[in-house]
């Protein structure tokens, strides 16, 4: 993934802040006791107007955390003009919103 402007870079309290400093992605226990980490996903739609949508998908890790079991994902969280708007708004989504975002997926997941 590109790099977005703007984004806080030297703190890690924010997604986009976070890789930066880290490069890599955060990890979270979800409140099923699972490891999760945290992808920014970017599609394109036919809305002429805000052809870029945005979401988070949380790859759900083994309890070993030597492979994947699955994954969560969250509804659609912005709808920009350009892809890198819509990288931006994620990336300047907080750890702490991005944790309430993984348990909202874990309590409505079936």
């Amino acid at each position: 993934m590109q790099k977005p402007k703007n984004v806080e870079q030297s703190s890690d309290t924010t997604l986009g802040g976070y890789t930066e400093v880290h490069e890599r992605p955060p990890a979270f226990e979800g409140s099923d006791g699972l490891p999760y980490t945290v992808s920014i996903e970017i599609e394109t739609v036919k809305d002429l107007i805000f052809p870029y949508v945005a979401y988070l998908v949380f790859p759900q890790w083994a309890s070993s955390g030597l492979g994947i079991i699955g994954h969560l994902q969250t509804p659609i969280l912005y709808k920009e003009k350009t892809r890198e708007q819509a990288v931006l708004a994620t990336s300047s989504l907080k750890l702490s919103e991005i944790k309430s975002l993984l348990e909202e997926a874990i309590s409505s997941s079936p």
